[in-house]
């Protein structure tokens, strides 16, 4: 009878460890979902909050995230984040934008946010810029051939720079799946036997 007790003690201790590990995959693939909604929807920082879920396990010390691998994907999250704001810029000018239109393709990223986020439709935050950097080169006096041009590279920076996004925060998905599903899988293995 003692050692059906002890056996009993044994698998609830077990199949709360796996229910506490199966809790915490859960929550960290929620924080890397809204942060891969994070890299299409400007409002949210997309690479910022995938990066959480690495912090998350940083803290559990089950999980084996080292400090180096924690402090390098972090470095590369600013990196990525301070690129999302360069590229549609560089883009612009690339394809001849006047000052003028680099900053109506800044207000065009404000403008098309706000138009986003009160419902009117999430397609502004594509043509925010667009329309932005094309009325800002128009107003310096381009011609619209070159202002569509400015325009269209300033959609070409924000593609790179959403893609890029993208790209870091599957990253960090694939990263803390593999530790955590590891983590898992072995959890499993000594609650079966």
């Amino acid at each position: 009878r003692r050692g059906a007790a002890i056996s009993n003690s044994h698998l609830n201790y077990a199949e709360s460890l796996l229910m506490a590990e199966l809790a915490i995959l859960l929550l960290g693939l929620l924080i890397n979902s809204i942060g891969i909604l994070g890299c299409i929807i400007p409002a949210l920082p997309g690479p910022a909050i995938s990066w959480c879920s690495l912090l998350l396990l940083y803290f559990l010390p089950e999980y084996e995230i080292s400090t180096t691998t924690l402090v390098i994907s972090c470095i590369f999250m600013l990196l990525v984040t301070g690129l999302d704001y360069v590229v549609p810029v560089l883009g612009a000018k690339k394809f001849g934008s006047s000052r003028a239109g680099v900053i109506g393709g800044m207000i065009g990223v404000v403008v098309g946010l706000i138009l986003s986020l009160t419902g009117i439709g999430a397609i502004f935050i594509i043509l925010g810029p667009l329309i932005g950097t094309i009325v800002g080169d128009l107003v310096a006096g381009g011609t619209f051939t070159k202002a569509l041009n400015s325009g269209l590279g300033s959609l070409l920076g924000f593609i790179v720079g959403t893609s890029i996004k993208l790209f870091y925060s599957v990253i960090v998905l694939t990263l803390f799946t593999i530790t955590v599903g590891g983590a898992l899988i072995e959890a499993v293995g000594k609650w079966l036997g």
